[in-house]
């Protein structure tokens, strides 16, 4: 699969060869979802507490005698049934991390990956690292550049572009900057358009490539 590579002026110079076996896979859509749900879930830190009947405060005393007042009986004031008691089934640190075989989180990138590609919103720019890092130039170059307008996910190599890149999309509500390396199901299916220099798509190549 071949894509046009635009400079900074939006203007087409180039071509360059995407992997078959990264942007042009037929997309599994319940492998995507399961990787998702799991990159959801082990985001969660899970320190969510709450405090038992025998951890909260007081209640050591019956607070009546158990007959002839004409009330419930009751043994303690901490009893869930009170306010200030302890809670029932309330929650306590765990971990809510899911695990998921190798092969199905490699099929699950290329997944998003050719989804992606099959809507034709992946775009190449070579020359980021020349770009004023002011957040102007970064909105007046995605507005040029052809595909969705929306949102765009910049997926950056290793070199010289970082520092420019970073600052010029730092205050843009609807782009996000991330290395090659980081690329995840997550902001690739969250973003409508992904934005490449040519780095990025050799770290991806060299990353999920098959065979």
């Amino acid at each position: 699969m071949q894509v046009q590579v635009f400079d900074t002026n939006a203007t087409a110079v180039d071509t360059i060869d995407l992997d078959d076996s990264v942007w042009g896979i037929e997309p599994n859509i319940p492998v995507m979802h399961q990787a998702w749900l799991r990159q959801r879930a082990n985001a969660r830190l899970g320190t969510h507490s709450t405090l038992r009947r025998g951890e909260v405060r007081g209640g050591g005393r019956k607070p009546w005698r158990q007959k002839g007042t004409g009330r419930a009986r009751q043994g303690s004031i901490r009893s869930p049934q009170w306010r200030g008691g302890g809670s029932v089934f309330g929650p306590k640190p765990r971990s809510y991390e899911q695990s998921m075989p190798k092969k199905m989180r490699r099929l699950a990138i290329r997944s998003a990956l050719s989804q992606r590609a099959r809507e034709d919103q992946v775009v190449v720019v070579r020359g980021l690292d020349e770009l004023e890092p002011r957040t102007r130039n970064m909105i007046s170059l995605l507005s040029s550049l052809p595909a969705s307008q929306r949102s765009t996910l910049i997926v950056i190599g290793a070199g010289a572009e970082q520092g420019t890149v970073y600052r010029a999309a730092g205050n843009l509500q609807d782009v996000k900057v991330i290395r090659a390396g980081y690329v995840n199901v997550q902001d690739v299916l969250k973003y409508e358009r992904i934005l490449l220099t040519p780095e990025a798509v050799e770290t991806i190549h060299q990353l999920w490539a098959v065979g």
